[in-house]
């Protein structure tokens, strides 16, 4: 069985100032902003950005022309129904012209008749009573 081994203080602080040296060893070991390296990968970033950029700046324009598409669409669909109601509204005030001047000349030759009648009954009578 393995025993609990605690270490004493002095290992402690020994290794805490090992793992510090290490890291500050690691820090001084990167390289700093100036480093063709780091300045190459700024570079590429930088680039990356910029052709984001400019894909989201063709995708607004692309956005804005499909709505400004939509927009002349709608308009010439409203232009055209409003075109086929006043075809509509035309052609029904030319059926309802029609059909008022059927029934005023089937009114006049109603009246024409009846007063053919009239005269003929009238007429009738007068030779009646003349003998």
């Amino acid at each position: 069985m393995r025993r609990n081994v605690l270490p004493n203080l002095q290992d402690r602080q020994n290794a805490s100032a090992d793992a510090k040296k290490a890291m500050l060893e690691k820090f001084r070991a990167s390289p700093g902003p100036d480093d063709p390296a780091v300045v190459e990968r700024r570079a590429a970033r930088e680039a990356m950005l910029a052709e984001r950029a400019a894909r989201a700046a063709q995708r607004e324009a692309a956005k804005r022309a499909h709505e400004a598409e939509l927009a002349e669409q709608a308009a010439r669909a409203a232009a055209a129904a409003e075109q086929a109601e006043r075809e509509a509204a035309e052609l029904a005030a030319r059926v309802a012209a029609e059909q008022a001047e059927r029934e005023a000349a089937a009114l006049a030759e109603q009246k024409a008749a009846r007063d053919e009648r009239y005269k003929a009954r009238k007429l009738a009578k007068k030779q009646r009573r003349k003998g």
